[in-house]
């Protein structure tokens, strides 16, 4: 069963930095894209990264900068290094495969 299984959020201050990670299981993770998403108390789903099977790394505007996501094929993980957040980071983060599929997410508060 394909499966996608994000850690690593918390609990930080703004300014701060935390790392957060997806771990893939029953897909071939090195053939597809992959993002992280996010989603905000009473907002919809936002896109945040991307990082295709070609190595090919996107940003949204609002976290150039700021993020960077990384993945090891060899380990089938993504990963989302996260600096300077801000209160506006709060969010559950996702990741996703480019079959639509996505964990359970990993919640990130960022105190002021």
């Amino acid at each position: 069963e394909a499966q996608l299984v994000e850690s690593g959020g918390g609990l930080v201050q703004a300014g701060g930095s935390l790392r957060l990670s997806c771990a893939a299981s029953g897909f071939p993770f090195k053939y597809y894209h992959m993002y992280w998403v996010r989603q905000a108390p009473g907002k919809g789903l936002e896109w945040v990264a991307g990082f295709t099977q070609d190595g090919e790394q996107t940003y949204a505007d609002f976290v150039k900068g700021r993020f960077t996501i990384a993945r090891d094929n060899a380990k089938n993980t993504l990963s989302l290094q996260m600096n300077s957040l801000s209160p506006e980071d709060s969010a559950v983060y996702f990741c996703q495969n480019s079959d639509g599929l996505r964990g359970q997410g990993t919640q990130v508060i960022v105190s002021s």
